[in-house]
């Protein structure tokens, strides 16, 4: 009980990474276990099944409807489906770089939250550079898909796979500008303390997108950069079916497959909680106490520092789903156009801005 009544900062994961029965690491395998099993909730639930119900209502259909009630049961089918379907691996394809390209895509995901605080009193590792390892680990996706593009032996794949890299690689830089200007705000690149500085009992008026006019820009920038990171529309073009089939995982089935679209789903949630804890408060409440009634107070804590952290990731993640159905897909030049003429010159625009607002304005 004690563990999970806990209040101070990182009580819960401090707890947990005590925990050593007979001198044996559990805690800390289970505080690796948390977003893990998270990760795979959410993408068999909100993830596959809500895009497929979203992007249905969208298009004025039904989506799966016959597996459970509202078809709420087909991803689990889909899942045992995945599961019984042979491992294929193509004669001609590298075996080495085919088989780890899923493992080291779903790693660099992954190992992004190990820095997410889920509440004031979680989170993983506090590291004093958590922004920057968040920001660095998602080379390690690029790896990933070219390993499994190149390994492939496939045209398509290949193509699918240099897209990829140059897409990615190009889009960190805006992104990360972004990002250097919420953490010029907070003066600090720890993510638990930059949701500190977001509290207050006014709520949502103590975030930094609230806190500096020039806040927007950067927001604006980062989302949209996090589209091309993540490879969702309109920058999908890694995995452009109309023209490559499905890119870089074109020869993949079964369980390699399913662990790709894992990556895919776990990296949207990772990108949508970064933009949320950098500018929106992450765990902070946004309910402020209006006189004697005391929102904020009421709904702050641990486990309300969860729910306020997921739900507003999966605000980003629906509005990723939303533009996924409502934009067409960006040509090579024309993503490679909004990247380095459009979004990089206006990250170092709101930069040097906010650097001028963080000193001389009070």
């Amino acid at each position: 009980m004690p563990l999970l009544m806990g209040n101070s900062l990182n009580a819960w994961s401090d707890a947990l990474a005590g925990f050593q029965p007979a001198g044996l690491p559990l805690g800390l395998l289970i505080i690796a276990a948390i977003p893990l099993v998270f990760i795979a909730l959410y993408a068999l639930t909100y993830g596959v099944y809500g895009e497929r119900k979203i992007s249905a209502f969208m298009q004025d259909r039904l989506g799966p409807m016959e597996v459970g009630k509202w078809g709420i049961l087909q991803t689990l089918a889909d899942i045992l489906k995945l599961l019984q379907k042979e491992d294929i691996v193509p004669t001609s394809a590298d075996k080495f770089l085919f088989v780890i390209g899923p493992g080291v895509l779903f790693v660099g995901s992954f190992l992004a939250f190990a820095v997410l605080p889920f509440s004031p009193a979680f989170i993983g590792a506090n590291l004093n550079v958590g922004l920057f390892f968040a920001i660095g680990i998602v080379a390690l996706e690029v790896v990933g898909i070219l390993a499994a593009g190149w390994g492939s032996n496939n045209k398509w794949s290949l193509y699918g796979a240099v897209r990829s890299v140059a897409q990615i690689v190009s889009y960190e830089i805006p992104a990360a500008i972004a990002l250097l200007c919420g953490a010029m705000m907070a003066g600090t690149l720890d993510m638990q303390q930059i949701n500190i500085l977001q509290s207050g009992t006014y709520g949502f008026a103590h975030f930094f997108l609230f806190q500096s006019p020039i806040a927007w820009l950067p927001f604006l920038i980062y989302f949209i950069a996090s589209l091309a990171e993540v490879n969702r529309a309109p920058f999908d073009i890694p995995e452009a079916e109309s023209e490559l089939v499905a890119g870089y995982f074109t020869e993949y089935s079964g369980m390699k497959f399913a662990v790709i679209f894992l990556a895919e789903y776990g990296s949207m949630f990772m990108v949508s909680a970064i933009i949320s804890i950098v500018f929106l408060g992450g765990w902070n409440s946004p309910l402020p106490n209006i006189g004697p009634i005391a929102l904020n107070d009421m709904t702050t804590g641990p486990v309300w520092g969860a729910f306020w952290i997921i739900s507003k990731g999966f605000f980003f993640i629906f509005v990723q789903m939303w533009l996924r159905w409502t934009l067409p897909r960006l040509r090579v030049d024309q993503l490679m156009y909004v990247c380095w003429k459009v979004l990089t010159p206006f990250a170092f625009v709101s930069f040097v801005l906010t650097a001028i607002w963080e000193i001389y304005v009070p």
